[in-house]
């Protein structure tokens, strides 16, 4: 079946949603749009991860239940994709019903298949990553604290738990990576994971005794199902598992792209993995790895003051503006920086000088010169034939940027160059030198002029899809028109048809 899932990382919400929250959900927002406009049967799943000790103790320094912490918390992250047109088909919480059953039902399956066991551990454990931390990664801190890779301090964990059996992985993890090249990506993150995984797994803990906030262990009412475990099944219970006979979950798994932060790659390409070939599940097909966003050269730190809102960056520099600068700045995968100058450049050059003047310029001088009607064509010359051809490959080119490697930036650099000839194309042709003495002429290049800023819209709609359809609707092209299958057609305007009044879209931006 022709289908297509795709997940941003559920959002920990022990907080606001930062930009980088933002970035992924963006990115994810792109993919599910540019599926569902080529025809696919598409699915975009995001949502909140709600338990686990960090958040049961922010809860009791607030004076609040955990339920009313997250709740308030988890209605951030759900606002942020309205105020961004993220497209989701479904929002989940962990603490929904439904997902304690999909939690719990793997459980079981494990347990089922002889993949879990009870012993006792004892070790350093990272609150904020919610995980225990091997000897070798930890840190000597001041007065002998012991410090996690992300800085935080550790505390010394002794008490039972359940263990799932990740060691007897090992082997299998190395075949599977072997087989399924495309299942971790970018490269460098697939070499990391592999050379973790080479050193040999130890089991992991999945339970926690001391924990109240989270999911029961089944059948065991003293342990809380480690967050991880729980956190990772919000794929699955989207698609109404553990009913694996179910038309949505038949139709959507498995995934098609996980899209994580680079810091929780083990999570999902070491124990995700194994979670799901223990429970007789096939693996998702990729799992995309995306670097960090540091804010005029420094990393996102509260202490430093320089977390950014999405919402205060929407307002001040516009939407579909934060969305086309986020994927066209950085290359989707390395860690990249955000910095007023920057996203002003971009607004102005880019967005206001070469798309929206060029859709400004051609609908305007339509307006005026075409009684405000899409012009006749007439006999296509040779040069116009070459422009043409620039923009055949392009939707083509574009899905294997974006499908094979996720490279968002890629495709907008080659959309842009298509909106350089069309303002070449222009400026040679000169239309307003042909009004008075070869009208159809005139006619002819405004028309194909018209056509490409349709193709180029249409291609563009995916990153701005608030902008895009103003630019359409005052080409007057109508909704069910402005999928990718009107690509194929370049010539697809119709002359003669009435168009508003044009006015700009993309305003240069003055602080």
């Amino acid at each position: 079946m022709n289908s297509f899932f795709v997940t941003t990382a559920i959002s920990y919400v022990n907080g606001k949603p930062h930009l980088g929250h933002a970035y992924e959900a963006i990115a994810c927002d792109v993919l599910a749009r540019y599926k569902r406009l080529s025809g696919v049967n598409t699915f975009f799943l995001t949502g909140t991860d709600e338990h686990g000790e960090k958040n049961e103790r922010s809860a009791n320094k607030e004076g609040l239940s955990p339920q009313e912490f997250t709740k308030i918390n988890s209605d951030h992250f759900e606002d942020m994709t309205n105020y961004l047109n993220i497209s989701n088909d479904y929002f989940i919480r962990t603490s929904s019903e439904s997902h304690h059953i999909a939690s719990k039902a793997l459980w079981n399956k494990l347990v089922e298949n002889n993949e879990i066991y009870i012993d006792k551990y004892e070790g350093w454990y990272s609150i904020v990553d919610e995980t225990f931390i091997n000897e070798d990664e930890i840190i000597d801190g001041p007065n002998k604290t012991k410090l996690g890779p992300s800085g935080d301090k550790l505390e010394w964990l002794e008490e039972p738990s359940y263990f799932f059996k990740l060691s007897k992985w090992t082997n299998k993890l190395l075949e599977f990576y072997k087989e399924n090249p495309d299942f971790i990506k970018p490269k460098s993150r697939r070499n990391e994971v592999i050379n973790f995984v080479k050193q040999g797994l130890n089991d992991l803990s999945i339970s926690r005794q001391r924990l109240k906030w989270g999911i029961k262990v089944p059948n065991d009412n003293k342990h809380v199902m480690y967050v991880w475990l729980d956190a990772l099944t919000n794929y699955l219970t989207a698609i109404n598992y553990p009913d694996i006979s179910d038309k949505k979950f038949k139709c959507f798994w498995p995934a098609d792209f996980h899209v994580i932060g680079k810091d929780i790659v083990r999570f999902h390409a070491v124990y995700w993995p194994a979670f799901l070939m223990s429970a007789g599940l096939e693996p998702p097909k990729t799992i995309f790895c995306h670097g960090f966003l540091n804010i005029n050269g420094s990393k996102m730190s509260k202490s430093l003051g320089n977390v950014l809102s999405p919402k205060d960056l929407v307002e001040k520099y516009g939407l579909d503006q934060l969305r086309y600068f986020l994927l066209r700045e950085v290359p989707f995968g390395q860690d990249g920086n955000f910095s007023h100058t920057q996203i002003t450049q971009r607004i102005n050059n880019d967005l206001a000088n070469d798309y929206g003047n060029l859709s400004q310029r051609v609908l305007s001088f339509i307006n005026k010169n075409c009684s405000s009607q899409i012009p006749e064509y007439f006999e296509l010359n040779e040069l116009d034939q070459k422009y043409i051809n620039k923009f055949k490959s392009l939707n083509k080119s574009c899905d294997k940027l974006i499908f094979d490697n996720l490279e968002f930036h890629n495709v907008l650099i080659e959309i842009w160059s298509c909106i350089s000839s069309a303002n070449q194309y222009i400026d040679e042709q000169a239309p307003w030198k042909l009004k008075n003495n070869n009208n159809k002429r005139m006619e002819t290049i405004l028309y194909l002029l018209a056509c490409s800023i349709k193709y180029l819209t249409i291609m563009l709609q995916p990153f701005m899809p608030s902008s895009c359809s103003l630019i359409l609707d005052q080409l007057a092209v109508e909704n069910n028109n402005r999928s990718f299958n009107e690509l194929n057609n370049f010539l697809s305007l119709k002359p003669g048809t009435q168009l508003p009044k044009p006015t700009g879209i993309f305003p240069r931006f003055t602080d």
